[in-house]
C-alpha cells in the first residue's frame, strides 16, 4: 500500500509542472484571441498608434476580485519589439500580472480584456525592470479609437503607455490609473521551465518562443511588422 502511494505521489508530481504549463499556454491563446478580436473591429486601434509603439500587454478577461475592497487581478502577457532599437519583430512573450482595488470598483461583475500599448523607450524600460504603478511610476492615458483616429495627438506625445479595455465586444473605456503592473515570475517559469525575469525574456533572448506564444506575436507581426517612430 505505501508503495503504491509512493507511485502515485510521484505520478502526481511529474504532472504538476506540465498542468502548470498548460494554464500559461492557455493565458496565451487567450491573449491573442482578444488580440486578434481588437485589431478587428471597426472601432480599432488606428494603425499608426499601433505602428509607434514599443510593447504591448494584453490582459484577457480580468474580473471583479477579492485583493481588497473593490479589488481586482489580471494576469496576461507582454511583449516588445525586438532589436537595440526597438524596430525588429515582436518578441517571445513574458507573462505580466495587473493589480489594482480602483479596478475592481469600475469593473463590477463583467469580464474585461485590456491592451496597455507602451509607447517609448523610458516606458519599455520601467516596465521591463520592476512594478510598476500606472499614472505614478508611468504615466497612462485612453488611446484614440478608431482606424483613422492619428497618432500626432497631445495625448499620444505625452502619455507612456496608452490603455484601452473592453466589455460585451464594445471598448469600455476604464481607467487603469493607480492599478500596477508586474513581470509574474511564477507564470514565467511555468512557461519557459526556468526562472527568468522580464528582461531575459524579452529583450535578453534567454528562451525561444513556444507555440502559444507565436500565435499571439505573429498577430502583431502581421498588423505592425516594423516600428514607425
Amino acid at each position: 500500500m505505501k508503495k503504491r502511494f509512493l507511485v502515485f505521489m510521484l505520478c502526481v508530481a511529474s504532472a504538476m509542472p506540465v498542468v502548470a504549463q498548460k494554464k500559461e499556454q492557455d493565458r496565451l491563446e487567450d491573449s491573442a484571441a482578444v488580440m486578434k478580436e481588437v485589431l478587428g473591429m471597426p472601432d480599432s486601434i488606428p494603425k499608426d498608434v499601433l505602428n509607434k509603439s514599443i510593447c504591448v500587454i494584453v490582459y484577457p478577461s480580468v474580473k471583479k476580485g477579492a485583493i481588497g475592497i473593490g479589488g481586482s487581478f489580471g494576469r496576461g502577457a507582454l511583449t516588445c519589439r525586438s532589436g537595440a532599437s526597438y524596430n525588429g519583430p515582436w518578441s517571445p512573450p513574458a507573462m505580466y500580472a495587473l493589480e489594482g482595488a480602483s479596478i475592481g470598483f469600475q469593473l463590477g461583475g463583467e469580464a474585461t480584456d485590456f491592451l496597455l500599448l507602451v509607447m517609448n523607450e523610458r516606458g519599455a524600460k520601467s516596465i521591463l525592470s520592476s512594478k510598476v504603478k500606472l499614472g505614478g511610476d508611468a504615466s497612462i492615458a485612453g488611446g484614440p479609437k478608431g482606424r483613422t483616429a492619428s497618432a500626432e495627438t497631445d495625448v499620444v506625445a505625452r502619455a507612456e503607455i496608452l490603455s484601452y479595455s473592453r466589455a460585451k465586444g464594445l471598448f469600455a473605456g476604464i481607467s487603469l490609473e493607480g492599478s500596477t503592473v508586474r513581470s509574474d515570475g511564477g507564470a514565467n517559469k511555468n512557461l519557459y521551465g526556468k526562472d527568468l525575469t522580464a528582461e531575459d525574456i524579452v529583450r535578453g533572448g534567454k528562451v525561444g518562443n513556444t507555440a502559444a506564444g507565436q500565435k499571439l506575436t505573429s498577430i502583431l507581426n502581421s498588423a505592425s511588422p516594423s516600428r514607425k517612430k
